[in-house]
């Protein structure tokens, strides 16, 4: 057997043994998108350092220097990926990470 033969046997042999299905990759690619965007991945650092590791949408306008419309777009976007719970208190909206998002993302892209 040649060099050449045990590059071609190492490198066809199925070594994929498992990828995400269409859902999953949908999912994720949300999720991915939603972090796409500067605005967002900051909002989502300002809630996890709030206290309680949550934020009202009130407190989260002027750290970003944007309108509460504006904001409220974004946590929409960020609700919808799956990456904050949102609580209605009042007239006010509480968002927190939600729980293992974060970590469900990292790990979906980790060889294993």
């Amino acid at each position: 057997m040649t060099a050449t033969d045990v590059d071609s046997a190492a490198c066809c042999g199925p070594r994929i043994t498992a990828t995400l299905g269409d859902d999953d990759a949908q999912q994720l690619a949300r999720v991915f998108k939603a972090l796409g965007d500067p605005t967002r991945v900051k909002l989502l650092s300002l809630i996890a350092a709030g206290e309680g590791g949550e934020a009202c949408i009130c407190d989260l306008t002027d750290p970003v220097g944007l309108a509460q419309g504006t904001v409220s777009h974004h946590m929409k976007l960020l609700a919808e990926a799956g990456l904050v719970t949102r609580e209605q208190r009042g007239r006010w909206a509480y968002f927190a990470i939600a729980e293992g998002a974060l970590e469900a993302a990292a790990s979906a892209l980790t060889p294993r």
